[in-house]
């Protein structure tokens, strides 16, 4: 019995090689690394996957959304701009899992999220991704509590890691460039202390949720 629980573990903990192929696929693919390159390497950009809205009026200024809306309408509009990169991050998400991506990353990435923000290491595909997409991000994380792949306490950890300075690579690119020209410091120190933050906020949670929260 004993022999035969072992066996079942292994099984349960074995990662296919092709598990940590598609791992480092989906890594690139949500870090942004190949943003803005031109070309077939395009395609492993998660923005560019997603693609974007034709415009209206001035395009300079305008998506489809057009421009002056208000309330539910545009309200509507704004929620429905948020379907297509939520949509897209699913169906990669399931395809990382099928080919045993998420235990590879649960493998190699526990030793070091585990000890520094409190989280599994199977989160790391969708920490990755919510430093370039918010809603990517988000939508992973919902899909990681559903199926029972993190706690509720390790999910309001990893969405308040999320949530301070979300989108912070891309964000941090396009809003934040019009900055650069004023920096007295190098572009990358910044960046550092948005992640220090990030890190500091993900732990304050932490703190609050061992002390204030009940065991589940």
């Amino acid at each position: 019995m004993d022999k035969q629980q072992e066996t079942i573990k292994k099984l349960e903990t074995y990662v296919p090689t092709s598990g940590y192929v598609v791992l480092g696929f989906a890594l690139i693919i949500f870090s942004g690394i190949f943003a803005g390159t031109h070309g077939w390497i395009s395609v492993m950009d998660f923005d560019t996957l997603c693609g974007k809205f034709g415009t209206m009026k001035d395009a300079s200024k305008a998506t489809f959304a057009g421009m002056g809306g208000s309330g539910a309408k545009d309200g509507f509009l704004f929620a429905l701009g948020l379907l297509p990169s939520v949509m897209l991050a699913m169906g990669i998400i399931e395809v990382v899992e099928q080919y045993g991506g998420l235990k590879a990353a649960q493998k190699l990435l526990s030793p070091i999220l585990r000890p520094l923000l409190g989280i599994p290491g199977i989160t790391g595909i969708a920490l990755v991704s919510s430093l370039q997409s918010t809603d990517a991000g988000a939508g992973m994380t919902r899909v990681l509590y559903d199926t029972g792949e993190i706690t509720e306490k390790e999910k309001l950890i990893f969405s308040a890691f999320q949530f301070t300075a979300g989108g912070t690579i891309t964000n941090y690119l396009s809003s934040g460039s019009a900055l650069f020209g004023f920096l007295t410091v190098p572009m990358s120190i910044p960046l550092v202390v948005l992640f220090v933050m990030k890190i500091f906020g993900a732990n304050t949670m932490r703190l609050y949720v061992k002390r204030f929260c009940k065991e589940e």
